[in-house]
C-alpha cells in the first residue's frame, strides 16, 4: 500500500473518532509528558488505534495521541515518539508528521531530549534549536517524491522557524525561564556517542546531541509546517565528564525540567501567530 493512503485512512480514522482540528502539534519527548495534563476538552487516541501509526517502545514515551484545546489553540499532543533506533523505517518515524500535516496543522512543536556538547548550555537548560545537523546516515525523504505533500528538494534554510524563535524568547522572558540557542546532531543510536564522536560534533559547530527530532523536521519542512524546535540538556555528552550515561540520568533530569517547559510551551503558545 502506498504511503499516502496509509495516511489518509490515519486521517480518516482520527477524524471519525474526534471533532478537532488541530493547527499546531506538540511532540513531546523523553519524560515530557506532564503537558499533555493541561490539554482541555480533551479526546485521548491510542497510537495503537490509529491505523498505521508506530507504536512508541522507548522508555519515558506513552504513545497516545491528546487532541484538544492548549492555550487558545486546537491541539494535537503526541505523548511520546517513536525513534529510528526502534528498528523502525524513516516512513514509520515520520508517518505521525505526515498525518498531523494531512489532518491541517500549520506548526509544529518539536521537543527531546539530549546531551550538552557546548559546555557553555549547563545541564538542565531548555535550549531552543537554530539548526540541525542531519548525522543519522539517512534522509526521510528518500524514495518517491509525493508532490501533494511539498517539492522534491525542499529548502531547510529556516527549518526551524525564526519568527517562532523570537516568540519563544519573548515567552521565555515573560515567565522569568533562562533559555539558551543552539545546533542539535542526531545520531542514529541507540548506542550513546563515543567521546571522539562528539569531539567530532564539536568541531562541526554541533551544541547538542539526540537520536531524534530531525526525521520529523524535514518531513515538516516538506509539507511547509512552521517548526519550533526545543531541547532539554539532560546530562553531558560523552567524554566531557568521566560519568558514565544512562537514560535514567536522562529521564531523571526531564522530571526536574518538566515544568518549566510546560510553563515555557504554554507561554509560547500564548505568543504564537499562525
Amino acid at each position: 500500500m502506498l504511503l499516502s493512503d496509509k495516511v489518509k485512512e490515519a486521517v480518516a480514522y482520527i477524524e471519525k473518532n474526534t471533532v478537532s482540528k488541530p493547527d499546531v502539534a506538540v511532540i513531546l519527548g523523553s519524560g515530557l509528558g506532564k503537558l499533555a495534563e493541561k490539554v482541555t476538552d480533551r479526546h485521548v487516541i491510542a497510537y495503537a488505534d490509529i491505523p498505521y501509526w508506530p507504536r512508541s517502545t522507548a522508555p519515558g514515551h506513552a504513545g497516545k495521541l491528546i487532541l484538544g484545546n492548549l492555550e487558545g489553540h486546537a491541539a494535537a499532543v503526541m505523548q511520546g515518539r517513536v525513534h529510528y533506533y526502534e528498528g523502525y523505517t524513516m516512513e514509520e518515524v515520520t508517518f505521525p508528521v505526515r498525518v498531523l500535516g494531512s489532518l491541517g496543522i500549520r506548526a509544529l512543536i518539536a521537543t527531546n531530549a539530549s546531551g550538552c556538547i557546548n559546555t557553555d548550555i549547563p545541564v538542565g537548560t531548555i535550549t531552543v534549536i537554530e539548526d540541525h545537523i542531519n548525522y543519522m546516515g539517512t534522509n526521510p525523504l528518500i524514495g518517491e517524491n509525493n508532490d501533494e505533500w511539498g517539492p522534491r528538494f525542499p529548502d531547510m534554510t529556516a527549518a526551524y522557524d525564526r519568527e517562532f524563535i523570537k516568540d519563544i524568547e519573548k515567552a521565555a522572558d515573560s515567565i522569568g525561564v533562562k533559555i539558551a540557542k543552539g545546533v542539535y546532531i542526531a545520531f542514529c543510536g541507540p548506542s550513546f556517542e563515543t567521546p571522539a564522536e562528539i569531539r567530532m560534533a564539536r568541531v562541526m559547530g554541533a551544541d547538542l546531541v539526540g537520536m531524534s527530532t530531525v526525521p520529523e523536521v524535514i518531513a515538516a519542512a516538506h509539507m511547509g509546517i512552521r517548526v519550533c524546535g526545543i531541547s532539554c540538556a539532560a546530562n553531558y555528552a560523552a567524554g566531557i565528564t568521566d560519568k558514565k550515561l544512562s537514560h535514567e540520568e536522562v529521564l531523571d533530569s526531564m522530571n526536574r525540567t518538566a515544568d518549566s517547559l510546560c510553563a515555557l510551551i504554554s507561554a509560547f503558545l500564548k505568543e504564537m501567530r499562525l
